[in-house]
């Protein structure tokens, strides 16, 4: 299914729904951040995904994370708490999704990198090569907060 996201733009489609999401933040030894190029808008994200019915907020990362990636890992932390009405999601099957998402610190545990049905690409990052890669500014905005250096859990 095919996604476009209207961020703080002046006349975005009007939210129909609201849905749970997840991502997690993780970097290797190198510091270098897991990142996919998603196959629904073609842009860099890290990796996440909609909560399901009988799992906690954690289990959705860690599940999220492996069918993504191949990457297995554990939840450390939480990065923030986003929910910014100007931020709408509108899907090609009529839903216009308001952000509302949970983005946490994990680390890495095991598994092999793999794509998926979401994931055109699987990559470790270095930092310094973000600016040259197609990423959506609430995902940019997550890892800003990820690298900052503030312990603080960011909330809108």
């Amino acid at each position: 299914m095919a996604r476009v996201d209207y961020y703080n733009e002046p006349n975005p489609p009007k939210a129909n729904s609201i849905a749970v999401a997840v991502s997690a933040f993780i970097q290797d030894g190198e510091e270098r951040i897991l990142m996919i190029r998603r196959t629904d808008n073609d842009l860099y994200s890290i990796p996440g995904g909609q909560l399901e019915l009988g799992e906690t907020l954690a289990q959705a990362a860690v599940r999220e994370v492996h069918e993504e990636t191949g990457v297995q890992c554990e939840v450390t932390g939480v990065i923030g708490l986003y929910s910014n009405p100007n931020h709408v999601i509108a899907y090609d099957d009529g839903e216009v999704r308001q952000e509302f998402s949970i983005c946490f610190r994990a680390r890495e545990t095991g598994g092999v990198i793999r794509t998926s049905d979401e994931s055109r690409e699987v990559q470790w990052v270095a930092i310094s090569h973000l600016a040259q890669l197609s990423i959506h500014p609430s995902i940019q905005l997550r890892i800003a907060h990820a690298t900052g250096g503030s312990i603080a859990t960011y909330y809108t």
